[in-house]
């Protein structure tokens, strides 16, 4: 008469999770670049693990980065490599470069999702300094200025 206790089953993780650096990277399409190194990468996502907690500081999307680079926001962006079709994004780079916002990729949007807290995949995402990561902040504006820009 009492009720049988269903075991869980276990859910795999997405494939995204297993992949490495590098098989991530075959993915990437073919206006990402600048590409951030693995280590880069690395450092921006924890940038932007620090920054998600304040407002104003974070914009993520088409829509809203580019509504703010227009308004004038300072910060650096990150592309996801892996989205399809380029055309989303594809005539934001130029924005970028004559407003003199750097900006880089990285090979995969669920990463950015991910830094974001967020379960959904990211497309872009801008961040702007605050106080309470500046140096985080310093060192990742400082390694996408030196990063070659394409020609």
């Amino acid at each position: 008469m009492g009720k049988e206790k269903k075991e869980h089953e276990e859910i795999e993780e997405s494939p995204d999770a297993e992949l490495s650096y590098d098989e991530k990277a075959v993915f990437i399409n073919a206006i990402a670049n600048p590409l951030a190194s693995k280590k880069l990468a690395k450092r921006l996502y924890k940038c932007l693990k620090k920054a998600k907690d304040h407002k104003k500081c974070v914009f993520h999307g088409v829509k809203q980065v580019q509504k703010a680079v227009r308004k004038g926001s300072k910060g650096f962006v990150i592309f996801a490599g892996d989205v399809s079709p380029t055309d989303t994004y594809s005539h934001l780079p130029v924005t970028l470069e004559e407003a003199g916002i750097p900006y880089c990729y990285t090979p995969s949007r669920q990463d950015l999702g991910t830094a974001m807290g967020k379960r959904q995949g990211q497309v872009m995402v801008m961040v702007c300094p605050k106080d309470d990561y500046q140096d985080h902040y310093d060192f990742c504006f400082e390694e996408l200025k030196a990063l070659p820009l394409p020609v």
